[in-house]
């Protein structure tokens, strides 16, 4: 079908070739350090603007491990470098630090947000997810270990087909298993249909920077994207259903759990039918009256035998299987429900007397019963053959119209896409397809895409300041040939994120001073030109993060199931639960751990901006709110966290208070205090010594250095 595209439409920046453009000529050579700098000194020249002077050496390490690693650099690391005057005492530091285990940490959590990732359905039960977080250790140490990007993208739209054997592939496939999902919902058509939706939106979103579900219901308003291509697009996911249970094991272990499993049913077997035959009467309804609440496609789908099945039908006989509750109509084996045993209170009398000796004697057979294996989520395709997609009138699949193969952005490739080859696991191979499209250098956006949102991360804004809408009504780019270098450069370095990170921090552009200069700002108040370093309010997890790492409390230990922390006193739990992690050290590992309940995150998380887990999240919201400042101030775990970092502070500088407010400067901000700063904090000091205590009165002081802009603040 031929699309009607304008002439302007096809122009359209983000829709052409990446372009290498020459490095320009400019007059302050000696400026220059590589061609970034080229690029943004040739706008500033072109203005009329001259660079800001470089930041200095304190503020360098400061800048550069807060964004790295998402920390303060402690005392004598701001030492080390200052004093190192070697050539190569800039290019080290930024070594060290993307070394170090923590910069996955910090990056990993950007793409969390891009992946709208959390660890709960959402919904009215916001069910927990058990084996999600194993997606977010994957993402981390694809950071650390700087796995090529085109790879990364690959994993998490096909691991599962392109590297069967590989767990940490089909780990990532976990990327669109985050969608929100009302495990309730019997009109299983409609809970498919909304799952495509999110998975073809957010993809759409992650890799092309494009708002694809503007698509949904008709011909995009404002981008050269048809309805047609969202659901051509959506094709490539038609088979696809999530598997919460894959095994984490080698071919041989998987062999011998089943073995020993085999042996452990056969023996309790007994056992689990009595168990079932006294449980079932206790329960509201029976497994036949269950499946009557499902519409009558489904009933039919469950009914029809196996090996009859349509493609959609298998589809929805393995969501069904695929819910490890009794209120399905497909029951799992009792023990992977986790509700099987919950009406036993409903039990009296001898029945009640029979029931304690039938879990007794199941005791008996623990040790014989293998110890559970780890196990991921992820996506998975239901079989080799696909159900059809349709063109939906708007957007519901009681509306189906045109049936489209899948395919890509018709105005960047409007044939069918290749066709795909089922692979030997099972899987239909289409989304293996669309995995080698996005990662086609030729591609013009996903490279440009990715180096837009790392720019965004280290200078506050992007080169498009929209980084999740290339399309008419996002932000066009400040410097579109510095856009496109980068990119080029991005694919020719074989996708190293790392390679981007060294090539935009060695610039003298990054390097330059936050400070603002009244001339520059007159011609350019917003700073689209790059003549300073925009100051940013640090992220919620990284000033949580801080707080910790200058209390000296902060847990380092990595990966692992999340953590609970406290809530704050009066604050309702969360509908899903929230069991406070009983370790008082766990509770102190670093913000990226913290269990993400979608409904509700955690509260000193989410005063601070935390994005809505229900969507792809590009660009972080920057609010400032009394309940910020609240809970910074009045919080009992930051005020427990001031006394900590006022007696570290005190172990260091002892009783002398001016040197305890140079060791709590130097803690704090990375930098020494003034005279003036001296000065205020020593009054300070000694009037709330007289209200409170000299004890008190430190970590007071403490508590005010927490509350500080230049604490919260990125300079």
């Amino acid at each position: 079908m031929a699309a009607d595209f304008t002439p302007q439409q096809r122009r359209y920046w983000a829709f052409q070739p990446v372009a290498r453009a020459a490095t320009p000529a400019v007059s302050r050579g000696a400026w220059v350090r590589n061609p970034v700098d080229a690029f943004v000194l040739k706008k500033l020249e072109n203005a009329g603007i001259a660079p800001s002077p470089e930041a200095s050496r304190a503020e360098l390490i400061r800048r550069a491990s807060l964004d790295l690693t998402g920390l303060p650099p402690g005392p004598a690391e701001v030492r080390a470098f200052v004093e190192d005057r070697s050539p190569k005492a800039w290019e080290n530091a930024i070594e060290r630090l993307l070394a170090s285990p923590r910069y996955g940490e910090r990056w990993a959590r950007h793409w969390l947000d891009v992946a709208r990732y959390a660890e709960s359905t959402g919904f009215e039960d916001d069910v927990t997810r058990p084996n999600i977080w194993r997606y977010r250790d994957y993402v981390i140490q694809a950071f650390n270990n700087d796995k090529p990007y085109d790879r990364f993208i690959r994993e998490q739209i096909a691991g599962d087909e392109l590297w069967p054997e590989s767990m940490e592939a089909r780990i990532a496939t976990a990327f669109n298993r985050h969608y929100p999902e009302e495990g309730n919902n019997k009109d299983l058509l409609l809970a498919r249909q909304e799952m495509m939706h999110d998975v073809t939106s957010v993809t759409g979103a992650a890799f092309l920077g494009l708002t694809f579900e503007c698509a949904r219901c008709h011909d995009h308003k404002f981008d050269p994207i048809l309805q047609r291509d969202y659901y051509r697009l959506q094709a490539f996911f038609s088979n696809t259903d999530h598997d919460d249970r894959f095994p984490l094991v080698s071919g041989n272990e998987l062999r011998a759990y089943e073995e020993q499993l085999a042996r452990w049913e056969s023996n309790t077997a007994h056992i689990w039918k009595e168990l079932d035959e006294l449980l079932m009467p206790q329960r509201t309804y029976t497994p036949a009256q269950l499946l009557e609440r499902y519409p009558d496609y489904a009933v039919a789908a469950i009914k029809t035998p196996e090996a009859q099945r349509t493609p959609i039908q298998k589809w929805m006989a393995h969501l069904l299987a695929s819910k490890n509750c009794n209120t399905c109509p497909l029951r799992p084996k009792p023990y992977l429900d986790p509700s099987f045993f919950t009406v036993a209170s409903k039990l009296k009398g001898e029945q009640k007397k029979r029931y304690d000796e039938l879990r007794a004697e199941l005791a008996t057979f623990e040790s014989v019963k293998p110890k559970e294996i780890p196990r991921g989520t992820g996506l998975v395709d239901v079989g080799p053959v696909a159900p059809p997609t349709h063109v939906l009138g708007v957007g519901l699949y009681t509306s189906p119209g045109e049936e489209v193969q899948p395919g890509f952005l018709t105005i960047l490739d409007p044939k069918e896409a290749p066709a795909s080859k089922p692979t030997a696991h099972g899987s239909s191979g289409r989304r293996t397809v669309l995995a080698n499209w996005l990662t086609d250098p030729a591609n013009p956006l996903t490279a440009r895409v990715m180096v837009n949102r790392i720019w965004h991360h280290h200078f506050g804004a992007g080169i498009v300041a929209t980084p999740g809408d290339f399309g008419v009504m996002g932000s066009r780019p400040t410097h579109p040939e510095l856009l496109d270098w980068l990119a080029s450069e991005f694919t020719a370095s074989g996708w190293s994120i790392k390679k981007m990170h060294r090539l935009i921090m060695t610039s003298s552009t990054y390097r330059q001073s936050a400070r603002g200069r009244d001339e520059a700002r007159k011609i350019d108040p917003e700073n689209k030109l790059l003549w300073r370093v925009s100051p940013q309010r640090l992220e919620a997890e990284a000033i949580r993060d801080s707080a910790l790492a200058v209390a000296g409390v902060l847990n380092p230990a990595a990966g692992g199931p999340s953590v609970f922390p406290e809530l704050p006193p009066g604050a309702a739990k969360p509908v899903g639960g929230w069991e406070l992690s009983k370790n008082a050290e766990e509770r102190n590992r670093r913000s990226i751990y913290i269990f993400v309940r979608r409904n509700d995150p955690y509260p000193m998380l989410n005063v601070a901006d935390f994005p809505d887990t229900h969507d792809s999240c590009s660009r972080r919201n920057r609010t400032t709110t009394a309940p910020q400042a609240l809970a910074l101030l009045n919080s009992r775990l930051t005020a427990d966290w001031s006394k900590q970092f006022a007696a570290r502070v005190a172990g260091t500088a002892g009783g002398d208070a001016s040197k305890r407010i140079e060791a709590a400067y130097d803690l704090a901000f990375s930098r020494k205090p003034d005279s003036w700063e001296i000065d205020k904090g020593l009054t300070f000091l000694g009037r709330q010594a007289e209200a409170a205590g000299a004890a008190n009165a430190l970590a007071d002081f403490c508590l005010m250095l927490m509350n500080s802009n230049e604490f919260v603040y990125r300079f």
